[in-house]
């Protein structure tokens, strides 16, 4: 199988490419490398996956049409895509929200046409977010909830994005499936999410970013297991039955909501230090507690997720050791 993965020097494409290596895949892996976080980071990561057998990077904005064709042209039969690349972050999209629609709208749309010019493709697997769900209060979120009412402008763009998938199914009988991660955290995460983000402040003696004054639940889930729900779907694309598009879409998550001042105390545990609280309010397009229903992928993949906070906090804090020679 060759691959294409997209955000490959990121937290999730890094893993995902990697463990398609360690299984014998081919795999093309495409960034931007962009200064949404530090560069360096991503660069760190990028040389682990150009020492490895089997992979190939490109350069290359998704959005940029002429150079994502340039990466077709350039590596025929390509089987599967992963598209991780996006413009993430729900409170950044406040201060660029251009930087969203061009990442993914607009760079999913033209990955969407590069899969039907390819008649080698058999499943185009890309990320949504949990995010969608906006306000939503039922929970566990359920990939059968109405998600037509999103409060943020980056929950909008990957409900865009499903359409649009679910739009490409239907018309050119693309098999593809959209997956709505939740929280995701562990070794070589990105320093603009809570783990990072909190352990770095503690470190450093600066007080953390607690909103909606720590009354706040997540689903965090940790890579080992988020990979697993990828891998697992994209070796299991959806069929064409020719009566409904062979469309789907998943909740990746630990089906657990923990409390955010739990997922802070691990931390502080892991750390051997203490945290000095600025308690703020819910910040806009927030929301107060995500939860997974991951009935769907659970029955369809077999995906089981096998790793809670009070295991995944301490591998990701000596990673973070590790990497910052703490």
């Amino acid at each position: 199988m060759t691959v294409l993965v997209t955000g490959a020097a990121g937290f999730i494409g890094y893993h995902t490419s990697l463990r398609l290596l360690d299984r014998g895949e081919r795999v093309i892996g495409v960034d931007d490398m962009n200064a949404y976080y530090d560069p360096a980071l991503k660069q760190t990561r990028l040389d682990q996956l150009m020492a490895r057998p089997g992979f190939t990077f490109a350069k290359a904005d998704i959005a940029d049409r002429e150079a994502m064709g340039a990466v077709a042209k350039a590596n025929p039969g390509i089987t599967g895509y992963i598209n991780l690349a996006a413009q993430a972050g729900v409170r950044h999209s406040l201060l660029a929200p251009h930087d969203y629609t061009r990442a993914n709208v607009e760079g999913l749309l033209v990955l969407l046409e590069m899969a039907r010019a390819n008649p080698d493709c058999r499943h185009f697997v890309y990320a949504s977010s949990s995010s969608v769900y906006g306000s939503n209060t039922k929970l566990p979120f359920s990939i059968d909830d109405p998600v037509d009412h999103p409060i943020s402008l980056y929950a909008a763009t990957k409900r865009s994005g499903e359409l649009m998938g679910h739009a490409y199914s239907h018309l050119y009988r693309i098999p593809t499936t959209g997956l709505r991660f939740f929280t995701v955290y562990g070794p070589w995460g990105r320093p603009d999410m809570a783990a990072y983000l909190f352990a770095k402040a503690i470190l450093a003696g600066e007080p953390i970013r607690v909103f909606n004054n720590g009354d706040m639940r997540r689903d965090f889930t940790y890579i080992d297991d988020i990979v697993s729900g990828v891998i697992g779907v994209l070796d299991n694309p959806p069929p064409d039955t020719g009566t409904t598009p062979p469309a789907r879409l998943y909740n990746i998550g630990n089906n657990n909501s923990e409390s955010l001042m739990d997922f802070i105390g691990l931390i502080e545990t892991c750390l051997g230090a203490k945290a000095t609280y600025r308690f703020e309010p819910m910040q806009p397009g927030d929301v107060k507690e995500t939860y997974a229903d991951i009935s769907a992928i659970q029955r369809d993949v077999g995906f089981a997720p096998t790793t809670q906070i009070a295991e995944g906090i301490p591998r990701f804090i000596d990673w973070f050791k590790t990497y910052h020679n703490v």
